[in-house]
């Protein structure tokens, strides 16, 4: 009886045979398998306690927007780009995390945020607060706030700093210091009438930096601190209606007020007194059109040194908040520049800590309706037409692939948003077929993907993204688990004994 390959390697390995002994054992494949197993197999948990704890999130960039980021960074660098390695992806321990609200099959980042912060999941819109209140109900707001990780923080000794790209006063950054039920009350006037159980988020801020809560925040949304008839430094008016300029109050207090790149660059006495940056009146400019504004890696970089002066450590979030605003757009270019802006912020990070005393945790809040289609070949074009799969070699054929209509189509797509290949028609129906595109056409940074659904914003969806941690308790990081389960690693990490 002839007796297959196959047999005689399982024959090998039963008999503990030496992998190097396979017919595949010289391929770069096998070897570099491996060293993977080899470095798995020399891990050793950390059970020191966190001194400090970092928790990046990019809004959005679920797990196949990661891989669409990846992609492109690979791409970038010269290479096909499946193979490149982001840097959360060189940490050791990862979990599924499933993103479901109380209320919500596809969350909102309010909810999400909130879950990270307290350890508890609740309804869409509301952050911090139990799921026993209603959206909006600010009558029932007392009693059910929701004690956060940087309370916990602050009560232990530790400075706490809030980053992103989005508004300071955006779902996300607010969750780190505000409680209220509803996201959109981002100043007062947001609040409704009679609305007396609550201040509105910016004014939160301001509380938490003059109760000592919060010691560094920087992003955009400066027009919700400032009042009506008062000119921001670029020129805009403040939506403030009650006379408040909360910037001029938080400067009364000793915070440090900084506004554009040259205010940031000429910050002085790092650690020694709340610092403020808002960049801009709304949210800060997308990675590729940066300009007068820091980038998230030089404000990750400015956070923790000045949040490393203090001996007793700190807890730090930092927000690549406009992934998600791109994917909204159907504007793939902006999620990616955004979302590698956000990876060097992650490198960032880990060059300036030390894995002994610092958890970094890095994961998204939620991931979006983007589909990757196939099926492509090597190196085709993140932003691109989906090539054939070269038979032959490597690398792609250079030849679009078609649909049934005859017509290529980009490696990515979405389910649904202004990229709609449906035009409302003058009797209000929706009609029409795909456009040709080119290759050239669709990498242009302004292209909206193709989408099916027609909606003026795309939406985000219910599926999972992942989490990646180095550091003291990392290796509780494992498996598929709720969300609200990152606020119990970091709070184990940081109270262990």
């Amino acid at each position: 009886m002839k007796t297959s390959s196959l047999a005689i390697a399982v024959v090998l390995f039963a008999s503990g045979a030496a992998a190097q002994d396979l017919p595949q054992a010289s391929s770069d494949w096998f070897t570099a398998g491996q060293a993977t197993i080899e470095q798995r197999l020399a891990l050793q948990p950390n059970t020191n306690r966190a001194r400090n704890v970092i928790l990046l999130n990019a809004d959005g960039n679920g797990v196949a927007t990661n891989y669409a980021v990846r992609l492109f960074a690979g791409q970038q660098a010269g290479g096909l780009g499946d193979d490149h390695v982001l840097p959360q992806e060189t940490f050791p321990h990862m979990a599924l995390v499933k993103t479901y609200t109380t209320n919500g099959q596809t969350p909102d980042s309010a909810p999400t945020a909130s879950a990270m912060m307290t350890g508890v999941k609740s309804k869409n819109t509301m952050i911090n607060v139990s799921e026993e209140v209603v959206v909006g109900d600010c009558a029932n707001l007392p009693g059910n706030e929701l004690t956060t990780l940087a309370q916990i923080s602050e009560e232990m000794g530790k400075s706490v700093g809030v980053v992103s790209t989005a508004r300071i006063t955006h779902a996300t950054p607010a969750a780190v210091y505000a409680v209220t039920a509803n996201r959109n009350w981002e100043d007062n006037t947001g609040l409704p009438e009679g609305c007396d159980t609550q201040l509105d988020i910016a004014a939160q801020l301001f509380e938490g930096v003059e109760s000592g809560l919060i010691d560094l925040a920087m992003g955009g949304g400066r027009r919700h601190f400032v009042p009506v008839g008062t000119t921001s430094e670029e020129g805009n008016e403040g939506t403030r209606t009650d006379g408040r300029n909360l910037i001029e109050e938080m400067e009364a207090l000793g915070a440090q007020y900084v506004w554009n790149d040259e205010t940031f660059g000429a910050l002085t006495d790092l650690g020694n007194a709340p610092i403020i940056g808002l960049f801009e009146d709304s949210h800060m400019m997308y990675e590729h059109d940066r300009t007068g504004e820091p980038s998230l890696a030089e404000m990750t970089a400015a956070a923790i040194t000045a949040l490393s002066t203090n001996e007793e450590g700190y807890f730090l979030s930092i927000e690549g908040g406009r992934v998600d605003h791109a994917n909204h757009a159907g504007n793939l270019h902006r999620v990616l520049t955004d979302g590698v802006a956000f990876a060097e912020a992650v490198q960032m990070a880990i060059d300036m800590t030390d894995e002994s005393d610092t958890l970094i945790i890095v994961t998204a809040d939620h991931e979006h309706a983007i589909a990757m289609n196939g099926y492509c070949g090597r190196g085709s074009d993140i932003t691109g037409l989906c090539m054939g799969v070269n038979n032959e070699g490597i690398e792609h054929t250079g030849e679009p692939l078609l649909g049934s209509d005859g017509k290529p189509y980009t490696v990515v797509g979405y389910l649904n948003g202004a990229g709609s290949v449906l035009i409302e028609q003058e009797d209000g129906t929706f009609s029409g077929e795909r456009p040709e595109v080119t290759n050239e056409e669709a990498m242009d940074p302004d292209y909206l993907q193709q989408a099916l659904v027609p909606m003026s914003s795309e939406t985000h969806s219910g599926a999972d993204v992942a989490a990646y941690a180095q550091g003291p308790y990392a290796h509780l990081l494992g498996g598929s688990i709720e969300q609200n389960v990152l606020f119990h690693i970091m709070h184990h990490a940081m109270t262990a004994e």
